[in-house]
Protein backbone atom coordinates (compact mmCIF):
# COMPACT_ATOMS: atom_id res chain seq x y z
CA UNK A 1 0.00 0.00 0.00
CA UNK A 2 1.16 3.28 -1.00
CA UNK A 3 2.35 5.72 1.90
CA UNK A 4 -0.04 8.42 0.18
CA UNK A 5 -2.71 6.02 -0.96
CA UNK A 6 -6.04 8.35 -0.87
CA UNK A 7 -4.11 11.73 -0.17
CA UNK A 8 -5.65 14.63 -2.80
CA UNK A 9 -2.85 15.87 -4.94
CA UNK A 10 -3.09 18.95 -6.88
CA UNK A 11 -0.54 18.82 -10.11
CA UNK A 12 -0.38 22.51 -12.02
CA UNK A 13 0.84 22.04 -15.37
CA UNK A 14 -0.94 18.84 -15.47
CA UNK A 15 -0.83 18.28 -19.17
CA UNK A 16 2.73 18.76 -19.89
CA UNK A 17 5.43 16.25 -19.89
CA UNK A 18 6.43 16.41 -16.08
CA UNK A 19 2.56 17.12 -15.05
CA UNK A 20 1.81 14.12 -17.11
CA UNK A 21 3.88 12.01 -15.29
CA UNK A 22 3.44 12.76 -11.92
CA UNK A 23 -0.10 12.12 -12.64
CA UNK A 24 0.45 8.93 -13.64
CA UNK A 25 2.56 7.95 -10.34
CA UNK A 26 0.05 9.32 -8.41
CA UNK A 27 -2.27 7.55 -10.14
CA UNK A 28 -0.51 4.08 -9.24
CA UNK A 29 0.00 5.11 -5.68
CA UNK A 30 -3.97 5.68 -5.21
CA UNK A 31 -4.29 9.07 -4.90
CA UNK A 32 -6.53 11.50 -6.13
CA UNK A 33 -6.17 13.88 -8.30
CA UNK A 34 -6.76 17.47 -9.20
CA UNK A 35 -5.14 18.08 -12.96
CA UNK A 36 -4.78 21.93 -13.71
CA UNK A 37 -3.94 23.36 -16.48
CA UNK A 38 -5.26 25.50 -19.31
CA UNK A 39 -5.36 22.63 -21.89
CA UNK A 40 -9.00 21.43 -21.11
CA UNK A 41 -8.55 18.43 -24.04
CA UNK A 42 -5.01 17.56 -23.17
CA UNK A 43 -6.08 16.78 -19.37
CA UNK A 44 -9.08 15.03 -20.80
CA UNK A 45 -7.13 12.75 -22.64
CA UNK A 46 -4.67 12.71 -19.67
CA UNK A 47 -7.79 11.80 -17.62
CA UNK A 48 -8.84 8.69 -19.45
CA UNK A 49 -5.45 7.74 -19.88
CA UNK A 50 -4.74 6.86 -15.79
CA UNK A 51 -5.46 2.99 -14.91
CA UNK A 52 -9.58 2.22 -13.88
CA UNK A 53 -10.92 3.27 -10.81
CA UNK A 54 -8.84 6.67 -10.19
CA UNK A 55 -10.55 9.19 -8.78
CA UNK A 56 -9.23 12.48 -10.96
CA UNK A 57 -11.14 15.60 -12.22
CA UNK A 58 -9.69 18.37 -14.36
CA UNK A 59 -9.79 22.11 -13.92
CA UNK A 60 -9.22 24.48 -16.71
CA UNK A 61 -7.42 27.31 -14.77
CA UNK A 62 -5.26 30.80 -16.02
CA UNK A 63 -2.58 30.68 -13.09
CA UNK A 64 -1.58 34.19 -13.50
CA UNK A 65 -5.26 35.20 -12.56
CA UNK A 66 -5.54 35.37 -9.07
CA UNK A 67 -9.41 35.33 -9.42
CA UNK A 68 -9.06 32.32 -11.56
CA UNK A 69 -6.87 30.44 -9.37
CA UNK A 70 -8.87 31.11 -6.07
CA UNK A 71 -12.06 30.02 -8.03
CA UNK A 72 -10.03 26.97 -9.32
CA UNK A 73 -8.74 26.08 -5.90
CA UNK A 74 -12.39 26.66 -3.95
CA UNK A 75 -13.65 23.91 -6.91
CA UNK A 76 -11.06 21.22 -5.70
CA UNK A 77 -12.06 21.69 -2.51
CA UNK A 78 -15.62 21.68 -3.00
CA UNK A 79 -15.03 18.12 -5.00
CA UNK A 80 -12.63 16.54 -3.09
CA UNK A 81 -12.87 17.90 0.27
CA UNK A 82 -9.18 18.63 1.47
CA UNK A 83 -5.93 19.36 -0.06
CA UNK A 84 -3.02 17.35 0.90
CA UNK A 85 0.03 17.63 -1.38
CA UNK A 86 0.46 20.45 -3.91
CA UNK A 87 2.71 19.56 -6.90
CA UNK A 88 3.78 23.27 -8.61
CA UNK A 89 5.32 21.76 -11.97
CA UNK A 90 3.49 24.81 -14.16
CA UNK A 91 6.42 26.81 -16.00
CA UNK A 92 7.93 27.52 -18.96
CA UNK A 93 11.35 28.69 -20.81
CA UNK A 94 12.89 30.75 -23.57
CA UNK A 95 16.24 31.36 -24.54
CA UNK A 96 16.77 35.26 -24.93
CA UNK A 97 18.89 37.95 -26.08
CA UNK A 98 21.95 39.16 -23.39
CA UNK A 99 20.50 41.32 -20.91
CA UNK A 100 20.93 44.87 -22.07
CA UNK A 101 19.10 43.95 -24.72
CA UNK A 102 15.96 41.75 -22.89
CA UNK A 103 12.86 43.62 -22.80
CA UNK A 104 10.17 43.72 -20.15
CA UNK A 105 8.28 41.09 -21.61
CA UNK A 106 10.03 38.59 -21.86
CA UNK A 107 11.41 39.31 -17.96
CA UNK A 108 7.83 39.46 -16.89
CA UNK A 109 6.86 36.27 -19.29
CA UNK A 110 9.52 34.06 -17.37
CA UNK A 111 8.76 35.67 -13.78
CA UNK A 112 4.83 34.93 -14.80
CA UNK A 113 5.44 31.53 -15.86
CA UNK A 114 7.52 30.50 -13.20
CA UNK A 115 7.62 32.28 -9.88
CA UNK A 116 4.23 34.17 -10.13
CA UNK A 117 2.14 31.03 -10.88
CA UNK A 118 3.82 29.60 -7.77
CA UNK A 119 2.78 32.25 -5.67
CA UNK A 120 -0.59 32.26 -6.90
CA UNK A 121 -1.24 28.59 -6.38
CA UNK A 122 0.26 28.56 -2.34
CA UNK A 123 -1.32 31.47 -1.56
CA UNK A 124 -4.57 30.07 -2.91
CA UNK A 125 -3.98 26.50 -1.26
CA UNK A 126 -2.00 27.41 1.93
CA UNK A 127 -4.93 28.31 4.29
CA UNK A 128 -6.54 25.71 3.60
CA UNK A 129 -3.96 23.15 4.56
CA UNK A 130 -3.07 25.24 7.17
CA UNK A 131 -6.78 24.79 8.34
CA UNK A 132 -6.15 20.82 8.60
CA UNK A 133 -2.79 21.23 10.06
CA UNK A 134 -1.16 19.21 6.91
CA UNK A 135 0.15 19.70 3.58
CA UNK A 136 3.05 18.97 1.36
CA UNK A 137 4.19 21.06 -0.85
CA UNK A 138 6.94 20.59 -4.57
CA UNK A 139 7.69 23.22 -6.53
CA UNK A 140 9.81 22.73 -9.82
CA UNK A 141 12.91 25.40 -9.89
CA UNK A 142 15.75 24.19 -12.05
CA UNK A 143 19.88 24.02 -11.91
CA UNK A 144 20.10 27.04 -13.78
CA UNK A 145 18.38 28.50 -10.02
CA UNK A 146 22.03 28.02 -8.53
CA UNK A 147 24.50 29.55 -11.35
CA UNK A 148 23.13 32.04 -14.07
CA UNK A 149 23.91 31.21 -17.54
CA UNK A 150 24.32 33.59 -20.63
CA UNK A 151 21.07 34.31 -22.42
CA UNK A 152 19.06 32.93 -19.79
CA UNK A 153 18.99 35.37 -17.43
CA UNK A 154 15.11 36.38 -16.81
CA UNK A 155 14.64 32.03 -16.79
CA UNK A 156 17.65 31.90 -14.45
CA UNK A 157 16.25 34.73 -11.90
CA UNK A 158 12.78 33.37 -12.23
CA UNK A 159 13.87 29.53 -11.08
CA UNK A 160 15.84 31.45 -8.45
CA UNK A 161 13.07 33.18 -7.30
CA UNK A 162 10.94 29.58 -6.33
CA UNK A 163 14.23 28.17 -4.82
CA UNK A 164 13.87 31.50 -2.41
CA UNK A 165 10.18 31.43 -2.31
CA UNK A 166 10.66 27.91 -1.09
CA UNK A 167 12.37 28.08 1.83
CA UNK A 168 10.48 31.49 3.06
CA UNK A 169 7.15 28.98 2.66
CA UNK A 170 9.32 26.48 4.75
CA UNK A 171 10.69 28.67 7.75
CA UNK A 172 6.39 30.17 7.67
CA UNK A 173 5.25 26.60 7.83
CA UNK A 174 7.79 25.16 10.23
CA UNK A 175 5.89 24.53 13.56
CA UNK A 176 2.87 22.93 11.25
CA UNK A 177 2.73 19.59 9.91
CA UNK A 178 3.37 21.01 6.29
CA UNK A 179 6.57 20.79 4.07
CA UNK A 180 7.48 22.86 1.22
CA UNK A 181 10.71 21.69 -0.36
CA UNK A 182 11.96 22.29 -4.51
CA UNK A 183 13.31 20.20 -6.84
CA UNK A 184 16.17 21.80 -8.88
CA UNK A 185 15.52 19.38 -12.58
CA UNK A 186 19.13 19.19 -14.43
CA UNK A 187 17.95 18.97 -18.50
CA UNK A 188 14.98 17.02 -18.68
CA UNK A 189 14.32 13.91 -21.12
CA UNK A 190 11.40 15.43 -23.54
CA UNK A 191 10.37 15.54 -27.32
CA UNK A 192 11.07 19.48 -26.91
CA UNK A 193 14.35 19.14 -25.54
CA UNK A 194 15.60 16.04 -27.87
CA UNK A 195 14.17 17.67 -30.98
CA UNK A 196 16.08 21.10 -30.19
CA UNK A 197 19.22 19.08 -29.03
CA UNK A 198 19.27 16.37 -31.38
CA UNK A 199 23.43 16.07 -31.10
CA UNK A 200 23.21 15.65 -27.50
CA UNK A 201 23.68 12.22 -25.16
CA UNK A 202 19.89 11.76 -24.46
CA UNK A 203 20.64 9.11 -21.75
CA UNK A 204 22.69 11.54 -19.73
CA UNK A 205 19.59 13.53 -19.19
CA UNK A 206 16.85 13.51 -16.28
CA UNK A 207 13.35 11.08 -17.36
CA UNK A 208 10.55 12.80 -16.40
CA UNK A 209 9.12 9.66 -14.35
CA UNK A 210 11.86 10.25 -12.58
CA UNK A 211 11.36 13.50 -11.05
CA UNK A 212 8.31 12.09 -10.59
CA UNK A 213 9.84 10.29 -8.50
CA UNK A 214 11.59 12.44 -6.21
CA UNK A 215 8.29 14.55 -5.50
CA UNK A 216 6.62 11.77 -4.56
CA UNK A 217 9.16 11.05 -2.03
CA UNK A 218 8.91 14.73 -1.11
CA UNK A 219 5.09 14.13 -0.31
CA UNK A 220 5.49 11.02 1.52
CA UNK A 221 5.64 10.27 5.08
CA UNK A 222 9.83 9.38 4.16
CA UNK A 223 10.51 13.06 3.96
CA UNK A 224 8.69 14.12 7.07
CA UNK A 225 11.51 15.78 8.40
CA UNK A 226 12.35 17.43 5.21
CA UNK A 227 11.43 21.11 4.53
CA UNK A 228 13.15 24.27 2.84
CA UNK A 229 15.51 22.01 0.51
CA UNK A 230 16.27 22.31 -2.85
CA UNK A 231 16.69 19.10 -4.77
CA UNK A 232 19.12 18.18 -6.83
CA UNK A 233 17.81 15.82 -9.91
CA UNK A 234 20.82 16.00 -12.46
CA UNK A 235 20.56 12.64 -13.66
CA UNK A 236 24.36 12.04 -15.33
CA UNK A 237 24.56 15.65 -17.31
Amino acid sequence: MSEIQGQVAVVTGAAGNLGTALCQKLAQTGASIALLDRDAEAMAQLVGQLPDGTEAASFSVDLLDPASVQGTVNAVQERFGRIDFLANVAGGFAMGPTLEVTDDATWDQMMDLNARSVFHMVRAVLPLMRSAGYGRIVNVAARAALQGQGHMGPYCAAKAAVVSLTESLAAETKQLDINVNCILPGTVDTPQNRAAMPDKDHDTWVPTDALADVMLFLASPAARCVSGAAVPVYGRS
